[in-house]
């Protein structure tokens, strides 16, 4: 179960493709969240889920929005056709911990419902129109989060 605490002890991606997500986390942590928070009006959080595997800690950067007091999140994984690692630990474990700008929190995860996810995804596809783009590379529906503070 990943709380606040976990962001500073979690662990990134140790995928080489991926490692620019994994410089631009260390960099957000570091700078207490005023760093790489807002980038041309597009906010990113970073994310940390416990390991299904593991039990260890893991954590990424991602785009989000928000939907009343929930964040919105999208394992879109570049319209790859496997899920994102990210995504099936909180499908596993859905207890998460989140730092968007300088808030941390223990936030609970859950997939969007279908009648949730078109208003939810048209959301993020104004936020981050790439993500349109990728849902035309995969013949998967990409999941939809929503991230509820617990605390």
């Amino acid at each position: 179960m990943a709380v606040a605490e976990d962001l500073d002890r979690a662990t990134d991606s140790t995928d080489p493709a991926w490692d620019w997500v994994a410089g631009q986390t260390r960099t957000y942590l570091a700078s207490g969240g005023t760093e790489g928070h807002e980038s041309n009006g597009v906010y990113t959080l970073v994310l940390a889920t416990t390991g299904r595997r593991t039990g260890e800690p893991r954590r990424t950067c991602l785009i989000y929005g928000t939907s009343g007091d929930d964040l919105v999140v999208v394992a879109s994984k570049g319209g790859a056709d496997e899920d994102p690692e990210w995504f099936k630990n909180l499908q596993a474990e859905p207890s998460v911990a989140v730092q968007a700008g300088t808030r941390r929190f223990t936030a609970r995860a859950r997939v969007a419902s279908p009648d949730e996810r078109g208003p939810l995804w048209a959301l993020m596809a104004r936020i981050f129109p790439l993500y349109e783009e990728y849902a035309q590379k995969t013949e998967r529906v990409i999941p939809v989060v929503l991230l509820t503070p617990q605390d």
